[in-house]
């Protein structure tokens, strides 16, 4: 009979080639096209024996690709016809994007099916993950998700806050848009740092008004110990000094003159405590001499601290490069 609209696109539904029949066998093999069939189930099949149509189950069984009748069949017995329903699980090739999340079954999408690429062919992060970001881990087997925050280090990890080029400044401030209440604690380097003038420090003043005005009073206690290339002992210290110096003897112009150093600041915005400083420097000398100092200071007012400067004694900042960062 024809098939009123249009006609179906899946299912298996086959007509067996005819099955001559031998007198006292109950089991015969299906095939189509001389091709070995197998049927999903017995329930799948439809089969006629001398007009009537068998019960599947009952009058007969499938096992692989064969029928097996519940009684042999006899001379003149006429299998009519054995057709093979489609499969109820043959659904066919889906049409594209049509397999919701709900068909796939819990446990289906395993490592063998995911191509190598699945994380080299996703974009990558340029720079460091925000502490939302998220990681996959595996905890004892389980799939889970984990907060950046969580791993990306302790006290001592530092998130870089600013950078500056100097080039002839005048000196270099840092003020409340970096120091904030988002870290407790900070580190500073300063790299390749040339002075413009001969013969001068390099001190460190701080500022309770965001910049408005520094502390230039005797509110600074400091200390630098160092020694040269030739062991020559280079030390100072001031006792309600008017700045924090971070040399331990003064450093010159010269091309071959520069100065390096990294430096710590403890908890500035904190109100029951001395602002405190410490750190290193190494600057080079135009007798050869290389200097090392190390150096500690704090401002003593129990206050915040909320912006800071450096500064060559006189003169500019010929060049250099400075970088802050935030400790959490």
């Amino acid at each position: 009979m024809a098939y009123i609209g249009q006609s179906p696109s899946i299912g298996n539904f086959q007509v067996c080639d005819a099955i001559s029949t031998v007198n006292g066998q109950a089991t015969y093999n299906l095939t189509v096209s001389s091709v070995a069939v197998t049927p999903e189930t017995a329930f799948h099949v439809l089969c006629s024996v001398n007009g009537v149509l068998q019960k599947s189950g009952s009058a007969f069984t499938t096992s692989g690709s064969t029928i097996v009748f519940s009684s042999n069949l006899v001379t003149n017995d006429v299998v009519d016809f054995v057709h093979i329903l489609g499969s109820v699980l043959d659904l066919g090739v889906p049409s594209d994007d049509t397999v919701a999340a709900a068909k796939i079954s819990a446990n289906a999408v395993t490592g063998a099916k995911l191509n190598t690429d699945v994380i080299s062919a996703q974009t990558a992060l340029a720079t460091e993950p925000a502490d939302t970001d998220e990681f996959l881990v595996s905890d004892a087997g389980v799939l889970k998700r984990i907060d950046y925050s969580l791993i990306k280090g302790g006290s001592s990890h530092k998130t870089l806050l600013l950078t500056v080029t100097l080039s002839n400044v005048a000196n270099i401030t840092v003020n409340n848009t970096y120091i904030t209440s988002a870290y407790r604690d900070y580190y500073f380097t300063l790299s390749n740092v040339h002075a413009a003038s001969d013969n001068v420090d390099f001190p460190l003043r701080v500022s309770t008004d965001n910049g408005s005005s520094f502390i230039t009073g005797s509110d600074y206690n400091r200390s630098a110990y160092g020694r040269d290339s030739e062991d020559t002992l280079n030390k100072s210290a001031s006792d309600a000094g008017t700045d924090m110096n971070l040399m331990s003897s003064p450093t010159g112009n010269a091309t071959s003159e520069n100065f390096n150093s990294e430096g710590y600041i403890f908890d500035p915005l904190g109100t029951n405590n001395f602002t405190t400083f410490t750190g290193r420097s190494v600057y080079s000398k135009t007798d050869t001499r290389l200097n090392t100092a190390l150096w500690s200071g704090h401002y003593e007012a129990v206050t915040a601290v909320n912006c800071f400067k450096l500064n060559f004694g006189s003169g500019n900042i010929a060049s250099g490069v400075f970088k802050f960062y935030g400790i959490t």
